[in-house]
């Protein structure tokens, strides 16, 4: 890729404490992207928490050191609700790319999954094509949670049409990304761009990905996430309210 060019791509990886893993993932998402012939951009988020030993910053500065197509996104933690969301908001800003792809770093979604949502963003001239997890291998308690959560949003958000709100990779243009002015920091980031969508009136695609199991480390979605989930939908179900009345 020449560097001075704006890719058809950047795909953001959220690298948080993935350490050396970040660095075999990565090779994994370039393989790709170089087999299907995509001029790309790899945008690593590597945002820590001091004091805890996170390594994956370092990791992602060799790897930076390596690749100029590489942009690292490297900032502390500062607040306790600096999540995945902020980290999100953190790599796409700083995409150069006509069209912008995130997604995690932890290996449970495959790099193959990026380039057929990106020719169906294409193909059809979607606003948004996402990832929709037929199969999933994290467990009968996060299935629960998640089939809870999905059907608590399609009933206060009719229009919705997913029954996976948190389904990655997630695939913008960039004119759709600009129009969503996202603003989430803890982990609702998800839900607001489907909710957002929703209101811009976006053309929303998906395909089907299967969700493999992380067998390095549990889920950092805790007890608490779950809760902001809940108290954050019935917060955006009252602004969509006030929207509607005007």
């Amino acid at each position: 890729m020449n560097p001075t060019s704006i890719p058809e791509i950047s795909v953001i990886i959220l690298c948080y404490k993935s350490g050396d893993f970040a660095k075999i993932f990565y090779k994994k998402i370039t393989d790709v992207l170089k087999k299907n012939n995509l001029a790309y951009e790899i945008v690593l988020v590597g945002n820590y928490r001091p004091n805890t030993g996170d390594t994956t910053p370092d990791v992602l500065r060799k790897i930076k050191k390596e690749d100029s197509a590489v942009v690292t996104v490297i900032k502390e933690k500062t607040s306790p609700d600096q999540g995945m969301s902020w980290d999100m908001r953190c790599g796409l800003e700083a995409a150069t790319g006509k069209s912008l792809a995130v997604i995690d770093g932890d290996g449970q979604m495959s790099p193959e999954d990026i380039p057929r949502a990106y020719k169906k963003l294409i193909n059809e001239n979607l606003d948004i094509c996402k990832g929709r997890r037929i199969s999933r291998e994290d467990g009968l308690y996060r299935k629960f949670i998640s089939r809870i959560y999905n059907m608590i949003m399609n009933v206060l958000f009719p229009g919705i049409v997913s029954d996976d709100i948190n389904g990655k990779p997630k695939i913008f243009t960039r004119k759709a990304y600009d129009s969503l002015q996202l603003e989430s920091n803890g982990w609702f980031i998800d839900a607001e761009i489907m909710i957002r969508a929703k209101h811009l009136g976006l053309k929303v695609g998906e395909v089907d990905v299967e969700f493999h199991e992380n067998k390095k480390r549990k889920s950092f979605i805790s007890f608490d996430a779950n809760i902001e989930f809940i108290k954050n939908i019935f917060i955006w179900r009252m602004r969509e309210s006030r929207i509607l009345k005007k």
